[in-house]
């Protein structure tokens, strides 16, 4: 990944509310996404970006308690969008990208579109509606370096609206300055950090092979994920065990703490130093607070 350099975003808020339709832009860049919530969707449709050929992605939770996501692409994103109101329940917003300029064409697209679709399958940390990962069509070397230059302005823009399907977990630790944290409790041993706001749990840790029978009954909903993870292979039986593929990234501690113990945990105690410091002394030291 190369350095990030200090940019400028701007959020229009066309509506002039923060859960409205908005408009991203960026500094030195062409490109701009629309942002709506599925009952937004007539509105945003009336926007003259979306006459535009576009990428887009549509976004939504998941049964298992996770996110997932579909990528597409099309010459008129209007249109296109439109036909998913009836055969994708799921999502429950969409963010398109399309190009001020008119410089984004169909073999861009379907470009972005492929390259979306397989950095969203290798980071595999949200499950990818899409049934294939198509291959990107041939561009000649101008037009692949564009639209690769479109597409690293995109990966800026996705985490800033809650999107992170599209970069590994790996990365967020290549950047991290934290120490690592372990976990070692009713069977599980893993390893992980704190990064910007999310947990990222090391590839090699060890879950519970089998959940806590108190789970079964209460925590369902993280039976579930364990069964997700387990089915897109973050999670593989061995031995006694269910041992981590990948790093992951969670939205707290306590949920990778959860998935790694099979029932309730609270992570900011679950998670320590080497020494045995845990998160909730480490945060609150930084704090300037005691308990």
């Amino acid at each position: 990944m190369k350095p990030s350099l200090p940019s400028t975003i701007k959020i229009f808020l066309a509506d002039g509310t923060p859960e409205g339709i908005r408009i991203v832009s960026k500094s030195n860049w062409t490109g701009c996404a629309v942002v709506a919530n599925r009952s937004q969707l007539e509105t945003a449709m009336q926007r003259e970006e979306m006459a535009r050929p576009g990428v887009y992605v549509l976004a939504g939770p998941g049964t298992d308690g996770g996110q997932k996501i579909y990528v597409g692409e099309a010459d008129v994103l209007r249109d296109r969008i439109k036909q998913h109101t009836g055969g994708k329940d799921y999502w429950n917003r969409f963010m398109s990208f399309s190009c001020t300029d008119g410089t984004l064409n169909k073999a861009h697209v379907r470009y972005l579109e492929a390259r979306l679709i397989a950095l969203a399958r290798k980071a595999n940390q949200w499950k990818v509606e899409n049934g294939s990962t198509p291959a990107p069509p041939p561009l000649s070397e101008m037009d692949k370096a564009d639209a690769e230059g479109f597409l690293t302005e995109m990966l800026v823009i996705f985490p800033i609206l809650g999107i992170d399907a599209f970069e590994s977990a790996s990365e967020d630790i290549k950047l991290s300055t934290e120490e690592d944290l372990f976990l070692d409790e009713r069977g599980a041993k893993g390893r992980g950090q704190e990064v910007s706001g999310v947990f990222v749990v090391r590839k090699g840790s060890r879950a519970r092979l089998k959940e806590m029978p108190s789970a079964l009954i209460h925590r369902k909903d993280l039976c579930r994920l364990r069964a997700a993870l387990v089915d897109r292979k973050v999670l593989v039986p061995e031995g006694d065990a269910l041992v981590f593929t990948q790093d992951y990234r969670f939205s707290s501690p306590s949920m990778a703490s959860c998935v790694l113990v099979g029932g309730s945990s609270n992570g900011r105690t679950a998670w320590k130093t080497a020494k045995g410091k845990t998160l909730k002394e480490i945060q609150e030291d930084r704090l300037g607070v005691s308990s």
